[in-house]
């Protein structure tokens, strides 16, 4: 079986929703033997023909011809694309016109052809001052033409699966929800808390660790003093600050690193501190990097209700309001252990075969 994935960039580009696509594709080639022909919808983008066996074809530019003359063309045989639905990423104001125009003739022309599409984002909204308050309206209108126009959806967050089923005017009935898994990998096992270094990680893009020691530099001092780091290792693109120590303890900052050398950082790690709105946890991979290696998580927010099943105090850890610490090393292994658990629902395992039986039956009922 052969499908064609639709995906915004892949390596060497550094870009989360092109690693989560190419992991699912070696998955979905080794749990199922599917194998995955790539179109890269960023016409900028530059890298190999091909990856890990895939080919690879960006588009000519950013027009709905562009994006025909790489999709199959035979209209009698069954065809499958796959659309990793990114807004932001198919054009700068998110609203990438000629994507879905050119997936909805390419789909209006045969009965043959089918589109399954994981929405890792919908639309965007903001302040009367930014574009996103102006663009909103069309980002919406698009993200319902990719619902109505596809034959299954998935999607990262329960919010977003409810909006969907919405936008799609009752077309989208049961939409799974997926949150992300690791990029990062999966270990096998992970070492308990006791067996780890006393090193707090704080992994991700420059503007997700930016946000971390502009706005919650505070919350990570006290993360640090209640948990008795030694050590805390910046890890990720250069967020062009210097810095050297947190309230005494050294900062090291690694820069890039592969994904295997920050897997086996993680699994030697105490804990993992982040600065993410609680909320859309379920489409983190900084979060789903630190439940997958057992590392206690630690929010500089919360939220007050359960989200994707996500929760506050049982699921990630927060530095307010605590003074015992490491003096309940139980109850942080426990919320540790939870997170971990979570993860376990919707590993990469799961995510291969959920995606599996939407790609092989995206013109059945399920």
């Amino acid at each position: 079986m052969l499908v064609t994935s639709i995906i915004t960039r892949l390596p060497p580009a550094v870009d989360g929703v092109g690693d989560y696509a190419l992991n699912l594709a070696l998955r979905l080639r080794k749990d199922f033997d599917l194998e995955t022909h790539f179109v890269v919808g960023d016409p900028t983008w530059t890298g190999a023909t091909e990856i890990e066996g895939f080919l690879i074809h960006p588009v000519s530019g950013c027009s709905a011809n562009a994006l025909l003359s790489l999709l199959p063309s035979n209209r009698q045989q069954p065809t499958t694309v796959l659309l990793h639905y990114v807004n932001y990423g198919y054009a700068k104001r998110g609203c990438p016109v000629w994507l879905v125009d050119g997936l909805q003739r390419w789909r209006s022309a045969s009965v043959n052809r089918s589109v399954v599409t994981m929405f890792h984002e919908t639309y965007a909204s903001g302040p009367l001052w930014a574009s996103s308050f102006w663009l909103s309206p069309l980002q919406r209108n698009l993200a319902a033409r990719v619902a109505q126009l596809s034959d299954r959806c998935l999607t990262s967050r329960q919010g977003y699966a409810k909006l969907l089923s919405e936008l799609s005017l009752g077309k989208q009935t049961q939409i799974p929800t997926l949150p992300v898994f690791s990029n990062l990998g999966e270990p096998g096992w992970v070492p308990p808390l006791v067996e780890r270094e006393r090193r707090v990680v704080v992994f991700g893009s420059s503007s997700n660790r930016l946000r971390v020691y502009r706005e919650s530099f505070a919350k990570l001092e006290l993360t640090c003093q209640l948990l008795g780091i030694k050590e805390i290792w910046d890890i990720g693109p250069s967020t062009s600050l210097t810095l050297s120590t947190v309230n005494g303890v050294p900062v090291v900052q690694l820069g890039q690193l592969s994904a295997a050398e920050i897997s086996g950082f993680l699994l030697n790690s105490l804990a993992g501190f982040f600065d993410y709105n609680p909320d859309f946890l379920a489409k983190s991979g900084i979060f789903a990097a630190y439940c997958a290696h057992g590392l206690l998580p630690v929010s500089a927010r919360c939220s007050a209700l359960p989200v994707d099943s996500i929760e506050a105090g049982k699921h990630y850890w927060m530095p307010d309001g605590q003074r015992k610490g490491l003096k309940t090393l139980v109850k942080l292994q426990a919320i540790a252990d939870n997170a971990y658990a979570w993860y376990q629902t919707h590993n990469l395992s799961v995510h291969a075969r959920i995606f599996f039986r939407h790609l092989n039956n995206s013109k059945t009922s399920l």
